[in-house]
């Protein structure tokens, strides 16, 4: 079974209210949840709550997360994900260091990430990140 991290991108998607209901990337999610196969780690649900900042939101989120698995990087995934972050400007391609440890993340732990920031394709063209595919 592939386990899955949605990104902020795909999780913001999921819970605004002008997503289109054939939103492959919200879709994508609300069936990946459903299997039992997402996970997530802090950075995005900090990234979550700082972005939503109504209470019924912020209490669906609390909701939702307590029943996600949590994945939370070990001191050697912080250098890797510089590592990544390395690879990638070498190759002219500048990675944001919450992105380089997201990628990391799923790298140590074979996880394919969801998302709908492109910067993830260009991080995934230097190193071998599995990136979610629709269809």
């Amino acid at each position: 079974m592939t386990i899955v991290l949605a990104d902020t991108s795909a999780w913001s998607r999921f819970y605004r209210n002008d997503t289109p209901p054939d939103d492959p990337i919200a879709s994508a999610l609300d069936d990946e949840l459903r299997s039992g196969s997402v996970v997530t780690t802090g950075l995005i649900y900090l990234e979550l709550l700082r972005g939503f900042t109504r209470s019924n939101t912020r209490t669906t989120l609390a909701e939702h997360f307590e029943h996600v698995p949590c994945i939370e990087p070990a001191r050697d995934d912080h250098a890797a994900a510089a590592d990544v972050s390395l690879i990638c400007r070498r190759a002219g391609v500048q990675v944001a260091t919450v992105d380089a440890l997201i990628a990391q993340i799923c790298l140590a732990n074979d996880l394919t990430l969801l998302t709908s920031d492109a910067d993830f394709t260009h991080i995934a063209r230097q190193v071998p990140l599995k990136l979610w595919r629709t269809g």
